[in-house]
């Protein structure tokens, strides 16, 4: 333990809404599919509490809708609920029209059904960048105080690696918060730190040297993230994938709950805004 508190954070999507899998799924073929966010995010609240840890679930609009009682619990158990917009649409992928109508959707579910202020945003597959810089003065119109949104590292579906690395505010002092995942800068190049698919690939000893390495070097919190549908490795499996989609999706999910209870254990957890925004 560093005595730095890091935080926490889980985009609540189900399996067959990652971005990877639209090609793949349709979107009006959603409510027919076998959702299992709800139990998920109920073993992630049996795990976080086992642990005394708080965190912050970047809800999607789609799911609050359909399953309120998850947002209910989210809120009564102490976490943060924060946005993560309607309906798991790329921001790259919308006009700014597109944009502002769904990150003021979800806002207004989610505030609705959880009783409290939604001050969080995370864009689905961090798709923003330097191509849409719109969307952060769209997030700061719509009210949010902070987004998670830009990634500052190279990947092929987002990224932007010549962003800061830590908290920042992209339209000056005045403007919203940015609270990038965690990454690692070795050789001169940032390394993804903060969770998701690197981290059910990646020894859960590499994870841990390189949060601590933020902590201890750059004395930083560290911001992490998953997803419930991570947790699940009886997930239905989805057919006609790539080869590179299937690894990505289905690597060491059964390993997963293991590694994060050990996570939870070997780091002190909250949630963003406690973290973060007390001293931004």
């Amino acid at each position: 333990m560093t005595g730095i508190k890091n935080a926490m954070s889980i985009d609540v999507e189900d399996y067959f809404q990652v971005s990877a899998f639209a090609p793949h799924i349709r979107r009006e073929d959603w409510d027919t599919l076998p959702c299992r966010v709800e139990r998920n995010v109920d073993a992630i609240l049996g795990l976080l509490d086992g642990a005394d840890a708080k965190a912050t679930f970047f809800t999607l609009g789609w799911i609050a809708e359909r399953y309120p009682q998850v947002v209910r619990r989210i809120v009564e158990n102490g976490h943060e609920l924060a946005s993560h917009g309607y309906g798991h649409q790329r921001a790259s992928d919308l006009t700014p029209a597109e944009f502002r109508e769904d990150i003021t959707r979800a806002k207004r579910i989610l505030e609705d059904l959880g009783g409290v202020a939604v001050r969080g945003y995370r864009a689905p597959s961090f798709s923003i960048n330097e191509k849409n810089w719109w969307a952060v003065e769209e997030l700061e119109n719509a009210g949010y105080a902070y987004s998670s949104s830009i990634y500052p590292v190279r990947h092929d579906h987002y990224g932007m690696p010549d962003a800061p690395r830590f908290a920042h505010r992209p339209n000056g002092e005045n403007g919203i918060l940015e609270l990038p995942p965690t990454t690692v800068m070795l050789m001169g190049r940032n390394f993804p730190a903060a969770g998701g698919g690197w981290f059910r690939l990646l020894p859960y000893a590499l994870s841990r040297w390189m949060l601590r390495r933020v902590n201890a070097q750059d004395q930083a919190p560290c911001m992490f993230y998953f997803h419930p549908w991570e947790i699940d490795a009886e997930q239905p499996r989805q057919p006609g994938l790539s080869a590179k989609t299937h690894f990505r999706h289905y690597v060491n999910l059964h390993r997963m709950p293991g590694r994060l209870r050990h996570l939870l254990n070997d780091f002190e957890w909250d949630r963003i805004d406690r973290v973060f925004l007390a001293s931004n």
